[in-house]
């Protein structure tokens, strides 16, 4: 079985999606299911040359709707190659092109030669995005593009795959009308993490000099307005003062890319708040510093970070799946996060972590009951953490869930 993904960019800096996908191939792979991937980035990206499957690199889209020239007359041209293709995402350039191209060809060709085409929306159909009060704007720029192309994705492709049975749920509630002809719950899942070694400390460390050998919490995505990051940093230095001086008191860790106008909003607030005690909030050598910004990280320093953590925390307004959180159960940790993450239910069923409301009240208590956690507590949410992972996130499962499916959908 041969499968495309069609997404603008297989960037790892824009997040999740492009993150599932390079953990989700070499799974398939082992089931004798050949993915392929088409994207709209330079073919000459370094972060394309780590990849071990093969990546259509068509060259940077022109404007803010993403749209690529290149895409409709490639897979005119070379579609009938697949079985099945995946539009990753919505709202953007790719999944109208593919959407018409599959029209063309099932006019032009039989409907066998055709491949099923199937929609993973990524948590894009999530009703915050229309609920939330600093969207208005987009919220009638989405409402319009659903009603005039969008709702057509959805509903001409043969299926639309869901990360977990929340996401499923949420996606039936923004737009109308909404009728896709199958709702299929594939599940999501991370490899297994590299085994810890010194190495991932050293690097880890490396990245945040001012740190030293004090415990932290864990925040590694993204620095954007919907992850919670000022909720974040406003209950830290709320939960700090409580408890300044104490040993129990963790440093933060903030990591996620810092060249964006929010990321230097995040950072200015932290020393609003004093918790960075520095003209250049970038330069993380403060001993006395309690929050920590040490960019993105990858490799070596990410798992370093992982495993060196005490808790990883993100309390998200919206989050579809939340790679990082799999990745932080799947190194052992517990995870503080707010009930807009979609996997919560299965954190709070195997007490893997502890959950909050997405609010400054939801985020302190959480912060101030882990701190107060004793430490017989803590060790047995560290084996229920890596116990979550094994039971339901494991990407040999969401492997064979989504092979499973496409071969039904397909024959």
């Amino acid at each position: 079985m041969r499968v495309l993904r069609v997404i603008p960019s297989m960037d790892p800096a824009l997040g999740g999606p492009c993150q599932g996908i390079r953990n989700s191939i070499p799974a398939l792979a082992t089931l004798g299911c050949e993915n392929e991937v088409v994207c709209f980035d330079d073919p000459r990206s370094e972060f394309l040359k780590l990849d071990s499957f093969v990546v259509h690199a068509l060259g940077n889209a022109s404007s803010g709707w993403k749209r690529n020239a290149k895409l409709t007359p490639w897979l005119m041209e070379n579609l009938v190659a697949y079985d099945a293709v995946i539009i990753h995402g919505l709202w953007l350039y790719h999944s109208y092109a593919t959407t018409k191209v599959i029209q063309r060809l099932k006019k032009k060709l039989n409907h066998s030669k055709v491949p099923r085409c199937f929609v993973m929306p990524h948590g894009m159909l999530d009703p915050w995005f229309q609920r939330d009060k600093t969207r208005r704007l987009k919220a009638w720029r989405n409402w319009f593009y659903w009603k005039v192309v969008e709702h057509r994705v959805v509903s001409e492709a043969d299926g639309v795959l869901f990360t977990c049975e929340q996401e499923m749920k949420l996606a039936r509630e923004p737009f109308r009308p909404y009728r896709p002809k199958r709702e299929l719950n594939v599940g999501y899942g991370i490899e297994e993490p590299p085994s810890y070694t010194d190495a991932m400390r050293e690097a880890f460390q490396l990245t945040c000099p001012g740190l030293g050998d004090r415990p932290y919490l864990l925040f590694l995505s993204r620095i954007h307005p919907k992850k919670g990051v000022d909720l974040l940093l406003k209950a830290y230095a709320q939960i700090s003062a409580k408890y300044h001086g104490q040993a129990a008191m963790p440093a933060l860790v903030i990591a996620g890319p810092t060249n964006t106008s929010y990321a230097y909003q995040m950072q200015q607030l932290a020393l609003e708040l004093k918790l960075l005690n520095l003209q250049d909030p970038t330069n993380d050598e403060s001993q006395s510093s309690q929050v920590h910004f040490p960019g993105m990280l990858q490799g070596d320093a990410k798992w370093g970070a992982f495993y060196g953590c005490d808790a990883f925390v993100l309390p998200s307004h919206q989050e579809n799946f939340g790679i990082a959180v799999v990745e932080a159960l799947a190194c052992g940790k517990p995870v503080l996060i707010s009930d807009q993450v979609n996997i919560f239910q299965e954190v709070v069923r195997d007490r893997a972590g502890m959950v909050c409301i997405a609010s400054h009240t939801g985020v302190t208590q959480i912060l101030n009951d882990w701190v107060l956690n004793n430490d017989q507590i803590k060790p047995q949410m560290r084996t229920s953490a890596r116990g979550c992972f094994n039971e339901r996130f494991q990407t040999s499962k969401a492997a064979i869930s989504l092979h499973d499916i496409l071969a039904v959908n397909i024959t």
